[in-house]
């Protein structure tokens, strides 16, 4: 079974950073798209970031590009979303997923849906 456990969130002023992690398990870590999706309060659920570590295919939202850095650990089944200068609108509670397709190439106004994804973590930026 397809496993992703999410850790790192928490409280965090604006300007600062936060690092989030997402241990893998029950798949072949380095041919699966692995990365994040957000939900905040009316909001869309939002594709954030994604790799695929063979190929080393990365995907960022707008939203985050120059701000997000998404790496992976191949040893240790682990993907991390390193977030600097965060921003209060990147408040929300964020998922860890998984495919074996580039996931965020689907989502739209109705969000995103990739075929695996773990608990989430809240992240929350005060201004």
């Amino acid at each position: 079974d397809v496993q992703l456990q999410a850790s790192g969130g928490g409280l965090v002023q604006a300007g600062g950073s936060l690092r989030l992690s997402c241990a893998a398990s029950g798949f072949t870590f380095d041919e699966y798209h692995i990365g994040w999706f957000r939900e905040a309060p009316g909001k869309v659920r939002e594709a954030v970031a994604s790799l695929r570590s063979s190929g080393g295919t990365t995907y960022y939202a707008d939203s985050v590009k120059g701000r997000f850095t998404i790496s992976g650990d191949t040893a240790k089944n682990t993907v991390y979303l390193q977030m600097n200068n965060v921003k209060p609108e990147d408040t929300g509670v964020y998922f860890c997923a998984a495919d074996r397709i580039p996931w965020y190439d689907y989502c739209s106004a109705y969000g995103c849906f990739p075929a695996d994804w773990g608990q989430g973590t809240l992240v929350t930026v005060s201004s």
